[in-house]
């Protein structure tokens, strides 16, 4: 809120906000062939199979970006995953959130099937969920996406694991609110989770904390991207270049606590948040961080398909 009334006053242009996801923002941008909004923010990874198939999104012109805002490390991987359809705005892990009082022990993908934590497990029923487990059974899922009969046998596995060990699942959170209401009702002591939720929650409850998988975080980018038919290019423009000034990105970054794509953010950043990232990653831990490359479209049906046979499956 105080980021949007800061660049209203100063642009004179006023913003109307919606909240989706990746899924849900597809779904609008394809029923609306890219119209209805001015500007997205999908995940590095769902964007350019997306502006192939569905035509979506328009091609960024990088000469209207204030590129010194930007990591140079992170916008040039993010154009590359991309296809130049974006520009990175912040990233984060996705692991685990751990009541450590009650799992001290927990601390990977595998324990979200041990059947130690029966009743006390949660997590989201979507793909990063498919990932983390992937690599906790010793696959590397990234490298068979060029192999789709491969991609399906690995999650077809995955989905027999999750069927098989649901009856331990106390429930799945579909949000931000419900991932934080789960842990903080002290029912949940192992879930999937974001890293900032997780700081978060370790502010009010030093037990519970976020905590790298040893077989690996999962690394997300989050980005800027404009649809096709967006009526206000020039204002999608002015928005992204303002979200990434440092000073006004430490603002998200200092609520959010996610880390920011801007370059020179750290300079306004709180030392609590900086403590977070040290207490939680170690060198090895961030060596080990799984980045999501550009995911295919045979792969999301995949993924979705077996989604879909999890949810809909009986416990056993």
């Amino acid at each position: 809120m105080e980021l949007q009334k800061k660049f209203e006053k100063q642009t004179g242009i006023k913003l109307k906000i919606t909240y989706s996801n990746n899924e849900e923002m597809l779904a609008k941008l394809r029923a609306t062939h890219g119209g209805g909004f001015d500007l997205a923010q999908p995940s590095a990874d769902r964007i350019l199979f997306a502006a192939k198939k569905y035509h979506i999104y328009k091609p960024l012109d990088y000469s209207k970006i204030k590129t010194e805002h930007f990591k140079p490390s992170l916008l040039k991987a993010t154009k590359e995953i991309s296809g130049g359809y974006a520009v990175p705005y912040c990233f984060g892990t996705t692991g685990l959130i751990i009541n450590k009082a009650k799992a001290p022990e927990a601390n990977d993908w595998s324990d979200l099937y041990n059947p130690k934590y029966k009743g006390h497990i949660a997590y989201r029923l979507k793909r990063p969920l498919l990932i983390g487990v992937a690599y906790s059974m010793g696959y590397d899922p990234f490298k068979l996406y060029n192999n789709p009969k491969e991609y399906k046998k690995m999650i077809d596995k995955i989905a027999n694991k999750l069927i098989e060990t649901k009856n331990l699942v106390y429930g799945y959170w579909t949000s931000g609110d419900t991932q934080k209401e789960f842990v903080r009702s002290g029912k949940i002591w192992v879930e999937t989770g974001w890293d900032g939720i997780g700081w978060n929650l370790h502010k009010e409850n030093k037990n519970i904390d976020f905590v790298a998988p040893k077989s690996g975080a999962l690394g997300w980018v989050d980005t800027f991207a404009i649809p096709r038919r967006s009526k206000n290019v020039e204002g999608a423009y002015k928005f992204i270049n303002f979200m990434l000034k440092p000073e006004n990105a430490a603002v998200f970054v200092n609520h959010e606590k996610y880390q920011s794509a801007s370059n020179g953010v750290e300079k306004y950043v709180d030392e609590a948040i900086k403590a977070d990232w040290r207490r939680t990653f170690s060198k090895e831990d961030l060596e080990k961080v799984h980045w999501y490359p550009a995911l295919p479209a045979a792969c999301e049906k995949i993924e979705a398909k077996a989604l879909e046979r999890i949810k809909a499956a009986a416990s056993k």
